[in-house]
């Protein structure tokens, strides 16, 4: 009896355990009859790394959504995780508004502003502030532009500019100085204009600047009359300077040499290049020359003291003829303290030519990108007063920007579509409105790569609202014809680039879906193949950091650059990755997205510390791998680089043609 009560619980048993196990696989195929997505997005409570990296899977599949924050009326409800999808799901899912996104270009980071009116103010800093009127401001603009309120405006602009264009401007001392020392030169210049400043260099003064004196004898008192000319351009973007297209700087009574020199050199995006020292001897035979003249003529005397080649010219001269005779023409150094002197600057076709009292001094190669019609103001500053102004042989016609002008609208230049399938790397690059020429010589460079053409690799210029109206409309037919600009909806401020940032991370991840986001800016050249093969050092799966990273660096608290200590209270910034170029991983870029909509991310005003700070909070709670390489060059090139900054469209293209030709990342001197 007790073994047949046992064997009917045991039959019990096993009819429950059979009818549990019918049911976990009824609804197991029932699952994978719907084929549910399963969903990945950072920060939602999922412990296993592995399933974050599952995207990044081969056999996975993502979908791919539409950008959001349309000004058209998207709103955030819109925005989705990225999905990992079956190859059936995947088909059958349609993207009815992709093209029209794709076509408007308009960056889809959400940013609600009614969020400050809610929240404590103090919960914010003033950067965020900057953040909210930029955002605000430029919403306005690019609805004006939609509805077609900006291009009135424009066009009935630039038919009044063709009048204000004389071709001579002519100011006396006293108007020159109540200019602020600026004299507009209203359209530029072109080939053959000339400027000429009337003016004499005031007595030496005592110099205390310890750069100059400590390199001098400390008992010695160091005497300094200087003085410099300057062509500058227009101010690219709101908080930089404007470029020094030529910087001319006549220093009377030396410098750390002692001796009078003449210092020439541009400033291209608030970075010197290496400057053109004129010291009194005329350049060698071996240089080039500038328009058939030398680019330092010689001020020195055969009977000078000073030189050890003068001595030696003196002997042999004294052994062969005798008596050494006094040279027939002296030059003396063109600047004299309390003397006028006459000067004047021609543009020539590869160069600025500098005549002093009707004497050729020197000649500056064109370096920039610059073009002649940039250079539309003339500053003059230091020991000198100026007498008169005068600038002849301008152009006629305003040539507005006249982006047409370094564009060249054809197709083969257009970016192609983007894929259906997620890619390896996207590439955001950083521009500015008005830099049709930086953006058009990308194009025709390293845009080029093969990996591009093909879409496993995708790029995209990321530009904010200009300040100029006319430039806003010309960029708006440039994003449209070439299809490879995301514009962000806010007013372009120095301060507020790492918004630009953050939106290239939100394209990455939700538009194009990229393994990994690499951000550079417009003037910086890539080698892709490089830096993929950098990028793939770090074994699948891992969170990463690749770049020119800096350890240890400390905020300057005094001069131009200063950070205050409510601006960055910590005494050194994060390890991170020189600006021009680096790469992260797609789940760090996710993270810095989610964060920013959420309004918890932390806003600082230097983009590239800002990126090395959320590495850093990403990393406190999941492991980053840090890679580090000086070829990711943050000056200029160096050859076999990965990537190379401060680049002119020039310089662009002849990297480009180095490699297709010779196969070998050489650098290009060329400006």
């Amino acid at each position: 009896m007790k073994r047949a009560k046992f064997d009917s619980v045991m039959s019990v048993s096993r009819l429950r355990s059979i009818q549990v196990l019918m049911g976990l696989l009824f609804v197991y195929f029932f699952l994978v009859t719907l084929e549910i997505p399963l969903i990945s997005k950072l920060g939602f409570g999922l412990e296993s790394y592995e399933l974050i990296s599952t995207p990044f899977d081969n056999n996975s599949k993502f979908s791919r959504l539409n950008s959001v924050g349309e000004l058209s009326g998207s709103s955030q409800d819109s925005v989705f995780p990225s999905r990992v999808m079956s190859r059936r799901a995947k088909m059958e899912f349609s993207l009815p508004h992709r093209k029209m996104v794709e076509f408007k270009r308009i960056s889809g980071l959400v940013f609600d502003e009614k969020v400050f009116d809610s929240f404590d103010k103090e919960e914010f800093s003033e950067l965020h502030k900057v953040v909210r009127d930029a955002f605000v401001a430029g919403k306005k603009l690019f609805q004006d532009i939609e509805l077609g309120k900006v291009q009135g405006e424009v066009v009935s602009g630039t038919q009044n500019q063709t009048e204000s264009c004389p071709d001579s401007v002519s100011l006396w001392g006293s108007e020159f100085v109540a200019g602020g020392k600026i004299m507009v030169i209203p359209c530029g210049m072109t080939l053959g204009s000339h400027i000429t400043v009337v003016g004499t260099p005031r007595w030496a003064h005592e110099e205390k600047d310890p750069k100059i004196t400590l390199v001098r004898d400390d008992d010695e008192i160091v005497m300094v009359s200087q003085f410099m000319m300057e062509l500058q351009g227009l101010k690219t973007v709101d908080g930089e300077d404007p470029p020094r297209i030529l910087h001319f700087n006549p220093r009377l009574k030396g410098d750390w040499s002692g001796r009078p020199v003449i210092e020439q050199n541009t400033c291209y995006r608030m970075q010197w290049g290496s400057a053109m020292r004129c010291d009194g001897w005329k350049s060698k035979p071996s240089e080039d020359t500038v328009d058939g003249q030398v680019k330092c003529e010689k001020w020195i005397r055969d009977d000078d003291d000073h030189s050890e080649e003068s001595k030696a010219t003196w002997w042999l001269k004294r052994l062969i003829g005798g008596r050494t005779k006094k040279v027939s023409i002296d030059w003396p150094y063109p600047f004299v303290e309390k003397k006028l002197f006459v000067l004047t600057v021609s543009a020539g076709l590869e160069g600025y030519h500098i005549n002093v009292d009707g004497r050729h001094i020197t000649s500056f190669p064109y370096r920039t990108g610059f073009t002649l019609e940039d250079a539309t103001g003339l500053f003059v500053n230091g020991d000198i007063d100026v007498h008169s102004v005068f600038a002849a042989s301008l152009p006629s016609t305003h040539p507005s920007f006249a982006p047409q002008r370094h564009l060249e609208m054809l197709p083969k230049w257009q970016a192609p579509p983007l894929p259906d399938e997620p890619v390896e790397l996207f590439i955001g690059i950083l521009s500015a409105g008005n830099h049709f020429s930086e953006r058009m010589a990308v194009r025709k460079s390293w845009m080029q790569h093969p990996s591009l053409k093909s879409s496993n690799v995708v790029a995209r210029f990321f530009v904010a609202m200009h300040g100029r109206k006319e430039i806003n409309v010309e960029l708006i037919k440039e994003a449209e014809f070439f299809g490879d600009i995301v514009i962000v909806p806010y007013m372009d401020n120095y301060d507020l680039v790492v918004l630009k940032t953050v939106a290239i991370c939100e394209y990455g991840v939700r538009t194009v879906v990229a393994k990994y986001v690499m951000k550079c800016d417009d003037d910086t050249f890539v080698r892709i193949d490089a830096v993929m093969k950098e990028v793939k050092k770090v074994p699948r799966g891992r969170s990463l950091y690749v770049g020119n990273i800096n350890y240890y660096h400390k905020p300057l608290r005094h001069g131009k650059w200063a950070v205050t200590y409510e601006e960055w209270p910590e005494e050194d910034y994060p390890p991170y990755a020189n600006g021009p170029g680096y790469i992260i991983s797609f789940d760090i870029a996710e993270y810095i997205v989610s964060e920013f909509e959420k309004h918890k991310l932390r806003l600082f005003k230097m983009e590239d510390v800002s990126m090395g700070m959320w590495v850093e909070q990403f990393n406190s709670s999941r492991p980053v791998e840090y890679v580090h390489s000086l070829k990711f060059c943050q000056f200029g090139c160096i050859d076999d680089y990965y990537t190379a900054h401060y680049q002119s469209p020039r310089q662009m293209i002849c990297l480009w043609r180095k490699l297709l030709n010779q196969g070998k990342p050489q650098c290009c001197n060329v400006r």
